[in-house]
């Protein structure tokens, strides 16, 4: 008597296994027939084809099906292993789905049907067999780390080594780098690896300054306040500053701009709506140290402001404020104010101000400027202007368009239209006279066939200039004729050295590519090797590049990327991110912009941005966040370019660039679901060793749990925007991930020693001092990035020892 009747429903489970994996062998194979026809590898082809006919032996409930996927799965396995050996992050996509279904084929309920009472050991072992194999690659994984360096610092300083920033109370933070060396050192102690993971909220305070729908996307918080004279002081997007208690976080008084929309409908045209930081100026400071080399005229004897905060508000003024009060300085200007878009021609709302502090001498007050990228040909200058610290007077101004001119110009005049601009933040040695500029480039940043000589010089690289007069006393390039966006955004940290050949006075810049270049900040003579090398040519049609691009010999520059480097969280879009590899231009750092789509990478994320790196001069180490991001660069015709919609943002999407043959669009490199393409690690801590520039520990950092759309605190190693700080208990601080969190690393070995949940994103540089309660806090603004889409918020937040 036929039993197929009575045994028919129990075949319904293989075949829809049968069926997925037909759709999956199917959507495999015409993926991997596009990649074999890009040239990439054959793998997909082949497991699909595998994968469909097993699918098809399934529908069919023939027991083949066991052997053929055993085949598969095994076969996968050497493929995952060759290509990225036991990197667990890189096995998920290759592995971790045919592994599964693996297993489900080997449960009784679905592999019986199969079967129908006869043995098969061979097709049920080989698929056993291979189980195991995939299963055991999957845990051996985990007792790997590529890409992590282990190692131990093994000192607590440097003999004869001390820090020789400018002095000021050790329990202050009186600028944005700290001190004007921009180190982000403290030497407060009383926070240590012993004691580190005992830190508690102290106190938070609420700005009330939240995005807004008139707000551009970009609005954020990336204040890092300032402690000194006895008081906190924060600034918001909106360029309002705070002065709180720094023990209980409690207002002592606001100031608010009113910032006027510069006769737009709303905020929405600026291209970010922003305030790192302010400045802050004492005259009592000054007369009780040695005379400064710097110049302009004498305080007035009876300052109604002796102490000041220099505050760039996001409509292009500079104001000074009494930082006892908060009173606008009546003796500054305008009753107050200096008009940044004096001099500097005609520019769209938002179009020209200054995101970041001004330095601060002891008689002058110096100003760059933010401009906003690939609009045009024709957008402001990239001015650098010094004002009289007490009047507000022009002293100097130094345009890189026209740089051996530095008196102030002319009533009526224009500055150099387009020139390159500084729109990060100075560092200062006022004993050697200097202020060291991170320039960037001229805009539009992918195309540079209509630039200067004199537009060229100065960009993509650092610039001295003498604090008396503006002068240029040294410049060194480090991206030659830049098409890549790679605008020098870190603040410069100088810092003695000790090296074979002594004491070396330092200036250390950080870069978008990874190098880390260390110049004699009296000459700029490297201190560190570096060395031109031969990057891709072949610009569009009208441009050039250059031949070598410099490299420090100290770096956290990535190896270049190759097709196994893609990643997904399925083979599916891996899979696409593979054919997206394979279909544009890529053949090492610095490939040219191209009709057909170049990668960049790193990336304009920058392996290091604005947030730049912090040091610690007794140690003699540097602690740094690198990130690595692939972005993507198209050029599009003039002619097309408009009919491709608006430009949404400054960083990605369309870019016009009028004035020039070619507009371009921008975009992360990312998969369908909305991961970067390229496998994890994306963000790393490090330490180097000054004395030998070796990278000392290096460990992946930061978790997934606010950028997945599960909550999963999947340790990964997430981008970070924003910076660090250092301090002499050994204690070393980040908040700049993509997750909610603060952080604490023990700087000898880079363990995470604690962290702390914060309400929201802090995209942004912490900082330390000491309350009147002789306590040492660590402070951090949560505010949020909205184009990086964390959380966004008004928060600062305050942590110390619990009691």
């Amino acid at each position: 008597m036929s039993t197929d009747g009575a045994s028919s429903p129990s075949r319904l489970l293989p075949r829809l296994l049968g069926i997925l994996l037909l759709i999956m062998g199917l959507a495999l194979l015409a993926g991997g027939i596009k990649l074999s026809m890009l040239g990439g590898s054959l793998y997909y082809l082949l497991a699909g084809i595998g994968i469909t006919l097993t699918g098809l032996l399934l529908l069919a409930t023939r027991r083949a099906a066991l052997g053929l996927y055993a085949v598969v799965l095994f076969a996968s396995t050497v493929w995952a292993l060759w290509e990225v050996g036991l990197d667990w992050w890189q096995l998920v996509p290759r592995l971790a789905l045919l592994f599964a279904l693996g297993i489900v084929m080997l449960l009784p309920w679905l592999r019986r049907p199969l079967l129908r009472g006869q043995p098969a050991p061979l097709g049920t072992g080989a698929l056993s067999v291979a189980v195991v194999l995939a299963g055991a690659t999957a845990i051996a994984s985990q007792f790997t780390n590529p890409g992590e360096i282990k190692g131990q610092l093994d000192r607590d300083a440097v003999p004869g080594m001390t820090n020789a920033a400018p002095a000021q109370a050790d329990g202050d933070w009186n600028s944005y780098g700290r001190s004007a060396f921009g180190d982000r050192y403290s030497p407060l102690a009383q926070i240590t690896p012993q004691n580190a993971h005992k830190l508690v909220p102290a106190w938070t305070y609420r700005t009330g300054d939240l995005p807004g729908p008139g707000d551009p996307g970009e609005t954020t918080a990336e204040n890092t306040p300032l402690k000194v004279n006895g008081m906190l002081y924060v600034c918001t997007p909106h360029s309002q500053v705070i002065a709180l208690d720094p023990d209980t976080g409690k207002e002592i008084w606001r100031f608010d701009p009113k910032l006027s929309t510069q006769k737009a409908a709303n905020f929405k045209g600026w291209a970010h709506m922003t305030c790192r930081g302010v400045s802050y100026h004492d005259d009592a400071a000054y007369a009780a140290t040695e005379q400064s080399p710097a110049t302009g005229a004498a305080a007035p004897a009876a300052n109604a402001c002796p102490r000041r905060i220099f505050l760039p508000t996001a409509d292009t003024r500079l104001i000074a404020l009494n930082a006892d009060t908060g009173k606008m300085c009546e003796d500054f200007g305008d009753k107050g104010q200096v008009d940044l878009g004096a001099n500097i021609g005609t520019f769209a709302p938002g179009g020209y101000y200054s995101t970041s502090p001004p330095a601060v001498t002891k008689n002058l007050v110096v100003i760059g400027g933010h401009v906003t990228d690939n609009v045009s040909t024709d957008e402001p200058s990239g001015v650098i202007r010094a004002f009289d610290v007490h009047t507000g007077k022009l002293v100097w101004n130094w345009d890189s368009g026209n740089p051996d001119d530095t008196t102030p110009i002319a009533e009526g005049k224009t500055y150099t239209r387009n020139s390159p601009n500084m729109w990060s933040m100075f560092a200062v040695d006022e004993k050697l006279g200097m202020l060291y500029l991170p320039m960037g480039n001229q805009t539009p940043d992918q195309f540079g066939g209509y630039r200067t000589p004199a537009s060229e010089l100065h960009a993509a690289g650092l610039t001295a200039l003498d604090i008396d007069s503006g002068k240029v006393r040294w410049h060194f390039q480090f991206t030659h004729h830049d098409l890549w966006d790679m605008d020098v955004g870190g603040q410069p940290s100088l810092i003695d050295i000790k090296t074979a050949a002594g004491v070396k006075q330092a200036v250390m810049a950080s870069t978008k590519q990874g190098s880390i270049y260390v110049l004699d900040r009296a000459t700029g003579e490297p201190v560190v090797p570096i060395n031109e090398i031969p990057v891709p040519q072949g610009a569009v049609a009208g441009d050039h590049t250059s031949p070598t691009q410099p490299k420090s010999d100290l770096n956290f520059m990535p190896p270049p990327l190759k097709e196994r480097d893609m990643w997904g969280v399925t083979p599916f879009d891996q899979l696409l991110c593979r054919i997206d590899f394979k279909s544009l231009r890529y053949d090492g750092p610095f490939t040219p912009p191209s009709l057909q789509g170049s990668i960049v990478y790193p990336g304009n994320f920058g392996v290091f941005d604005w947030g730049g790196i912090s040091v610690d001069p007794v140690r003699q180490i540097a602690f740094v966040n690198p990130s690595y991001m692939a972005f993507k660069s198209t050029m599009i015709p003039a002619e097309k370019i408009a009919a491709m919609g608006p430009r949404v943002s400054e960083t990605e999407g369309v870019q016009p660039n009028k004035g020039t043959p070619y507009g371009v669009v921008l975009e992360a490199m990312l998969s369908p679901m909305g991961l970067p393409c390229q496998a994890p690690a994306w963000g790393y801590v490090a330490a180097v060793d000054l004395t030998n520039n070796k990278t000392i520990w290096m460990h992946k950092n930061g978790t997934v749990r606010d950028s997945s759309p599960v909550p999963i605190p999947l340790s990964m190693g997430v981008p970070s925007l924003g910076g660090t700080f250092t301090t002499a208990g050994g204690v070393s601080f980040l908040s700049g991930t993509l997750d909610q969190y603060l952080r604490a690393y023990d700087v000898k070995n880079g363990k995470q020693l604690w962290e702390g949940r914060l309400p929201a994103g802090a995209q942004t540089t912490p900082m330390t001092y000491t309350g009147k309660d002789g306590k040492q806090y660590v402070l951090v603004v949560a505010g949020g990035h909205g184009s990086l889409g964390t959380k966004q918020g008004d928060y600062v937040m305050a942590f110390k020892l619990a009691d």
